[in-house]
């Protein structure tokens, strides 16, 4: 194989697939890097991704069209059967795809979603591998993460497409939102007895693994001391799964304390997250989206992905080990718990908390 020769098609690649497979948050993360094969070869875009993700992909301009199918390997609450995989190929086979990119964590194998490329007759794949893919891809870097270094997600992708061409100035992540999204979950929230003409913020607790979690106790008391100290509303937000665990929490908090877990759609969450002058959540797809409209957010983060970080936003990151039999059997994952996560942490307390989220809205009122 030629591997020059197989660089220099790539500026000919006009239908290009981007496989990413997993979350929102992951998507939202690898929006710079599809901008720039976008933008270097004027190319459409097509993404494969997971039923968890593809409600975001019409809020990301860089994309131009969406494969929804929630890949066997990657973890999902419902997977489809392995004849539903040929049915994927043959379909990836009749849109006649110039190219495929796949973007991984450093801890994902990309050689399953490299076969399905293969299988489709793409005839350009590039991919991180830790192994020579011989075949399965035209282009790899080799994988060097964590054990050499760790970058962020953002700029893993970034380097990816950058070994064949791809570049942008813009390295921002960012989300369109509908001119009356804002309108649509302000009319909702005031019908639920929040004033929004007093002071609120948003606490987002509900996150897809159990690792990942704050403690219920810790969020209560944080949001009575904040409704206390500096007078706000707290909002409590979460997917429609999560509408107990917020209304468990908004009910403990008391006065001042709402839900809204599940009463709103995507695009008008996104334009509540706008709004808000502080975020505090788990460490999910929500603190992407705070970073993508640029609002502050304070990060209660499991040790889990350093690389996942939100993207060029004022932040405040609390980190707290994952228990030990909640850690994952992924050997990369404990590489980190050996080598980079060493230290005992504790679990972020309230007062934590509340000067991180005051030392956010100072520094926001500093730069208007």
């Amino acid at each position: 194989m030629n591997l020059q020769l197989m660089t220099e098609s790539w500026p000919r690649a006009k239908n290009i697939l981007i496989i990413r497979a997993d979350n929102m948050g992951d998507l939202i993360m690898s929006a710079p890097a599809i901008r720039a094969l976008r933008d270097t070869f004027s190319c459409k875009i097509t993404v494969l991704t997971s039923s968890m993700a593809a409600g975001i992909a019409p809020y990301l301009s860089e994309i131009d069209d969406v494969i929804v199918f929630d890949l066997p390997w990657i973890k999902a609450k419902e997977v489809a059967g392995n004849e539903a995989i040929f049915t994927l190929v043959q379909q990836l086979k009749e849109r006649k795809f110039d190219a495929a990119v796949i973007f991984t964590v450093f801890s994902q194998n990309p050689m399953p979603a490299a076969m399905i490329a293969y299988m489709a007759g793409i005839p350009l794949r590039l991919a991180y591998s830790r192994e020579n893919p011989y075949e399965l891809l035209t282009n790899w870097l080799p994988d060097k993460e964590p054990y050499t270094f760790i970058q962020h997600q953002v700029i893993r992708d970034l380097s990816l497409v950058n070994s064949i061409g791809a570049v942008t100035e813009d390295v921002s992540i960012h989300l369109d939102i509908p001119a009356l999204a804002w309108k649509s979950a302000e009319d909702k929230l005031t019908n639920n007895g929040i004033d929004l003409n007093k002071r609120w913020l948003i606490f987002h607790a509900g996150v897809s693994e159990k690792k990942r979690e704050y403690p219920g106790d810790l969020w209560v008391r944080s949001a009575k001391k904040i409704i206390k100290e500096k007078g706000f509303q707290i909002l409590f937000t979460g997917a429609g799964s999560e509408k107990i665990l917020c209304e468990q929490l908004a009910a403990e908090t008391g006065e001042n304390g709402f839900s809204v877990a599940g009463l709103l759609k995507l695009e008008e969450f996104i334009a509540l997250i706008e709004k808000a002058p502080v975020i505090v959540s788990v460490n999910t797809g929500t603190i992407h989206i705070a970073a993508a409209v640029n609002t502050p957010v304070v990060v209660l983060y499991a040790q889990t992905n350093p690389q996942h970080t939100p993207w060029k936003v004022s932040s405040s990151i609390l980190e707290f080990e994952v228990e030990e039999d909640k850690r994952s059997k992924n050997e990369v994952i404990q590489f980190l718990y050996k080598e980079v996560y060493r230290r005992p942490t504790p679990m972020p307390q309230p007062n934590d908390i509340y000067h991180a989220v005051n030392n956010l809205l100072e520094k926001s009122s500093s730069n208007t």
